[in-house]
């Protein structure tokens, strides 16, 4: 499937419009359920648009996550590992203690490293962004080279001689020429569903997922054959070949052997089966080093190909790549880098490893910070955000699997779903320290901080009313069992607020927080996983079923009185002013919905993240987004702080006719010799810029190639700025 175009639409706000009294715009399209996507599936979103946008624009991100593959430079004792949408560079001269270097960031979620040791050159196979080439010749300052944005997800990349060989997904094996890394260009495809790709000699072999293994020649990169091919009869995922053999994961569930001494007829020769969908593979004498998912390293004896069996295993993390060099595997997974010795190949040992963040799930901004919750024993970490466009991490406090955070004067209130409410110390950001614990049956999933009371919500424990007058020895106070699974909560006046799964919104009287009751609900019709309050209403992230909006103006019968449905999953929600983020998780990414209507509230923005939107905060025109593998994320709503200029405060210009049909006829009095006009649709792009104009008292402007619809016209001069809005006829 073909990417779409997107164009990004930057709107510099020179005057200020505002859309709250105008009538709805709805956008009309299909909202179908989705399932539930883990991160093991996170590549499923290969395919679709990347990066789709409207009226939300990139500003920065730190966005390290999941490690899914690396690549070794033996000579130099460096290894890059990739993480989330980033690359770690580290020196791992002390086996026991791996340093960083320095980190590349890239906008996609990084699949695939191929590194070129003789001119220090690495490729990166990084999902919607495509291919990028970055000169490493010194490891502690990286330099971008060049990039080529493939039309599909880009999952891996080999190069061979001065061709990049890219498996690019649905849209299959791409063939990239890169002997000018600044200007890469597309030499030739190949159609089949690529999600890995070896080269040897002439010939590239494609792990084409359920349709087996491809051989293609590629003597002539702009005119590709198929010359051979085998049906995996499961899937195939990555592949290397070694001498007469090709091996390749995932096949039935295992390692295929294959022989391909004629690539012709390729044949099968063996297979092992292995617990878990078998990823990244290397290859070494007479040993096949597999990186099975759950199950860590697996080693398998391929002395005989035709009957392969397993003599050694490490079972660190969920693996997805290995690296040999020497006697030594680099395992990446979820966990990070773990260095083993593998010069016993029964008995692999550990022998050091680098930690890197793993999934991204909430985020809390407060002052020049971004607090972050990683799951997987990655904790706490402190994102400073003072320079939005290269946010830098300067502390992290480890919990076990940390699901929502607040911040609340000097400290940080974790939810977790293994340590209930962690306490963390953050007067100090580089230095976070854990200091208060209160274990919660089933975990916390998610917390609000009011004056002394901390307020819990989990699975079956439902809301949980914690005193933190002293941080270091929280107690229970009072707590009140919601019928289904509670998974957020704010407060607001003396109620909390309860998203709760199967029952929608649940409204709990905490005047006496021994005695919490339950004075009001409402229902909704998908799973309530989030919920924020502003005025008298409540706004929920209701998973399948998008964003409701509920009137708790009488807080005993809450009603449902508008909502919005999003494309993805609605996980997370914030708000700003007249607008709600909601984090629509597998598909959806960011959606910005216009709420000044709350009976009738209107998607006037998104953003499809490279990850799985988690978790979303917003300060003014920023949002903040847990994106799941990819970090943090961080956009600006281009929409926000726009309103029309008062016109009591102007008697500059005067609109002759309203609604317009081909002209608009303005009236002017003012002494600049020039005016400037720019004409802005509803969603704040510029639609038309006029040539600028000679004083004079009466002004036609030419508006009879544009749509009916509401427009707000700016009228600018060193001296005169304003906006005024108009409503085109057309017939």
């Amino acid at each position: 499937m073909k990417k779409l175009i997107v164009f990004i639409f930057l709107l510099i706000p020179i005057c200020s419009f505002t859309v709250e009294n105008l009538p709805a715009v709805r956008q009309v399209k299909s909202i179908l359920p989705v399932p539930f996507l883990n991160e093991d599936d996170w590549n499923a979103k290969q395919g679709t648009k990347a990066f789709d946008s409207l009226n939300v624009s990139f500003v920065g991100n730190w966005p390290f996550g999941i490690s899914y593959t690396g690549a070794c430079d033996s000579i130099r004792e460096l290894v890059f590992c990739s993480s989330g949408g980033g690359v770690y560079i580290l020196d791992v001269s002390n086996l026991t203690s791996p340093q960083k270097l320095s980190e590349i960031r890239t906008k996609g979620g990084i699949l695939g490293i191929f590194y070129k040791q003789f001119d220090s050159t690495l490729y990166i196979a990084g999902g919607e962004i495509g291919l990028e080439i970055w000169d490493i010749k010194n490891p502690a300052n990286p330099l971008k080279l060049g990039c080529y944005n493939t039309p599909g997800y880009a999952q891996q990349v080999i190069v061979a001689d001065s061709y990049a060989y890219v498996a690019d997904g649905d849209s299959g094996l791409r063939i990239i020429d890169v002997t000018n890394p600044g200007n890469p260009q597309e030499k030739g495809c190949y159609p089949s569903s690529a999600s890995g790709v070896a080269v040897s000699g002439i010939y590239a072999y494609i792990a084409d997922e359920d349709s087996g293994l491809r051989i293609i020649d590629i003597s002539d990169p702009a005119n590709l054959n198929e010359i051979g091919y085998l049906d995996a009869s499961g899937y195939a995922e990555k592949i290397v070949v070694s001498g007469s053999y090709a091996y390749i994961t995932g096949w039935k569930l295992g390692m295929g052997i294959i022989d391909i001494t004629d690539p012709s007829k390729p044949i099968e020769k063996g297979c092992v089966g292995m617990s878990c969908p078998s990823r990244g593979i290397a290859v070494s004498d007479s040993y096949a080093y597999v990186a099975d998912g759950d199950a860590g390293l697996r080693i398998i004896d391929i002395s005989n190909p035709a009957n392969p069996y397993e003599v050694g295993s490490a079972g660190y993390g969920r693996a997805y790549g290995v690296m040999l060099v020497g006697s030594y595997a680099y395992l990446v997974s979820w966990g990070g880098l773990t260095i083993l010795d593998i010069s016993t190949p029964t008995n692999p040992g550990k022998i050091g490893c680098y930690i890197t963040p793993c999934i991204t799930y909430n985020v809390a901004v407060s002052g020049s910070y971004a607090y972050i919750t990683t799951y997987w024993e990655t904790g706490l970490r402190i994102i400073d955000i003072s320079n939005l466009s290269i946010p830098q991490e300067v502390g992290c406090c480890t919990t076990s699997s940390a699901n929502k955070v607040v911040v609340s004067g000097s400290y940080a209130y974790v939810a977790d779903y293994e340590d209930g409410l962690v306490i963390i110390d953050i007067s100090n950001p580089a230095n976070p320290t854990k200091i208060g614990n209160f274990n919660i049956p089933d975990g916390a999933y998610g917390v609000a901080v009011v004056d002394s009371y901390a307020y819990v919500v989990s699975d079956t424990a439902g809301l949980r009313i914690i005193n933190i007058s002293n941080p270091i020895n929280p107690f229970e106070v009072g707590h009140y069992d919601t019928p289904g699974n509670a998974y957020g909560v704010v407060v607001s006046d003396s109620c909390a607020y309860v998203a709760d799964d199967t029952t929608g919104l649940r409204i709990i009287n905490i005047s006496n927080p021994a005695n919490p009751i339950e004075i009001g609900h409402c229902n909704t019709p998908g799973k309530a996983f989030d919920v924020v309050v502003s005025g008298s209403y409540a706004y929920i992230a209701d998973w399948v079923e998008g964003l409701r909006v509920i009137d708790i103006s009488n807080p005993s019968n809450p009603t449902e009185i508008g909502y919005c449905g999003t494309p993805g999953s609605a996980y997370g929600v914030a708000i700003s002013g007249s607008y709600v983020y909601v984090a629509d998780e597998d598909l959806g990414g960011v959606r910005v919905i216009d709420i000044s209507t709350p009976t009738s509230p209107q998607e006037v923005g998104c953003y499809d993240t490279p990850g799985l939107a988690y978790g979303i905060a917003s300060l003014g025109a920023y949002i903040y987004v847990a994106d799941g593998s990819t970090g943090l994320q961080i956009y600006k709503n281009l929409l926000y702080g726009i309103e029309e200029s008062p016109t009591q405060k102007s008697f500059a210009v005067k609109l002759l006719s309203n609604p317009v049909l081909s002209e608009i006829k303005l009236s002017l009095n003012m002494k600049q010799e020039k005016v400037n006009f720019r004409l802005f649709d509803i969603s704040g792009r510029v639609v038309k810029t006029f040539a600028p104009t000679e004083l004079s008292r009466i002004v036609n402007l030419d508006v009879s190639n544009l749509f009916s619809g509401i427009y707000f016209l700016n009228i600018s001069t060193p001296n005169h700025n304003e906006c005024i809005k108009v409503l085109k006829l057309r017939y």
